[in-house]
């Protein structure tokens, strides 16, 4: 708002100077419109060209005030400029510094490689649930949305190994790759697990085949957009009560209950504790939907004699507020 504020006065300071100019040669020396004002630009911009007519007193007074006036206007005008442009400069480089500072400090955070439909998406949901996040985006037409939802990014290439880096693979929750291209994702994949092997990495698959790759790639998981929505779109058919149920629970942001999968943690007071005892169900109005045990296997509708042990991962549903208590009752953040 300022910059145009500035060049509102600008142009009304050249207008003024030529209609200044050109009224008062024509009223001190009875010119001409034309000649009054080819007279007025010579005169502010000291070209030095002959005059059409010789000047009076009079009129050389109103010249030499001109020509304070134009120089005057001039200056202000070339140095505004300079200082536009040197302020735009300077912008540029502090959200720069800015960005690379905050890139820095983030820690147990996801990164997000490409900010298309599905990567705005995720970014979005990761950013509900208060989980800090930075995006690497290399399509300058995607910038200006990711400073709406003022995002850390990086404008550059994320097959790019300095670019993960410098996006903190290395400190980093997990990362979702998420680019059009397979064979983008496949180098983002294996750039990463070089980095860091233990990494949780999401990937994007266009078919059955490019998953295999993925996963040979080094992805944990790897997640077809078009395969998943062509099943939703079939449960939806043959199964339109489960799939509704199902979108209420995921989708619905204003819904009293909810999923959520909670770590015991080593040195929770549920460790080596029953189900039926740990009084889940009884004070936090939980139902245990199933048992991640730490060796990888399910137990899916775990029984009420169920051992609940370090490293476990319970999968609940409930209101938000009871799986939060669950969370601090097992030691535990969020997963």
């Amino acid at each position: 708002m300022k910059t145009l504020n500035k060049a509102i006065v600008a142009v009304a300071l050249w207008v003024f100077i030529l209609t200044y100019g050109v009224v008062g040669f024509m009223w001190i020396e009875d010119m001409r419109l034309g000649d009054a004002f080819y007279m007025t630009v010579i005169t502010i911009t000291t070209v030095g060209y002959f005059e059409v007519q010789p000047l009076s007193p009079h009129g050389r007074i109103f010249n030499v005030i001109l020509i304070f006036l134009g120089v005057g206007i001039i200056f202000s005008t070339v140095s505004g400029v300079w200082l536009i442009m040197l302020e735009g400069r300077l912008q540029a480089i502090m959200g720069r510094r800015r960005l690379e500072k905050e890139l820095k400090s983030l820690k147990d955070h996801y990164i997000v490689c490409g900010f298309g439909r599905v990567g705005r998406i995720i970014s979005a949901e990761i950013r509900e649930e208060g989980y800090p996040l930075a995006v690497i985006e290399k399509d300058p037409d995607a910038m200006q949305r990711i400073e709406e939802m003022k995002i850390p990014y990086i404008h550059a290439d994320a097959t790019e190994e300095k670019i993960l880096r410098e996006a903190g693979v290395e400190r980093a929750r997990g990362l979702v790759t998420c680019l059009v291209s397979d064979a983008e994702n496949v180098y983002v994949c294996l750039t990463a697990r070089e980095i860091r092997p233990d990494l949780f990495i999401l990937s994007r698959a266009s078919s059955p085949d490019a998953s295999k790759r993925l996963l040979r790639a080094g992805a944990s998981r790897v997640v077809s957009p078009h395969y998943m929505g062509a099943r939703k779109m079939a449960q939806e058919l043959l199964r339109p009560v489960i799939t509704n149920f199902v979108e209420i629970m995921f989708g619905e942001k204003t819904m009293e209950l909810q999923f959520e999968e909670v770590l015991v943690a080593p040195d929770s007071q549920l460790h080596k504790v029953m189900l039926k005892d740990s009084g889940i169900r009884q004070e936090l109005d939980l139902i245990i939907v199933a048992i991640r045990k730490q060796s990888g296997d399910m137990l899916y509708n775990p029984r009420f004699d169920a051992l609940i042990e370090k490293g476990d991962t319970l999968i609940a549903l409930g209101r938000k507020d009871n799986l939060l208590k669950l969370a601090e009752k097992l030691g535990s953040v969020r997963r």
